[in-house]
């Protein structure tokens, strides 16, 4: 199942939750 995950804006937090989140999950689309 993917999860879909949708960041508002890509300052340092969105860029951090971004590259966790690949890291992390294999399924993950970026909304």
């Amino acid at each position: 199942m993917t999860i879909k995950v949708g960041i508002n804006g890509f300052g340092r937090i969105g860029r951090n939750v971004l590259r966790s989140a690949i890291q992390n999950f294999s399924d993950i689309e970026v909304v």
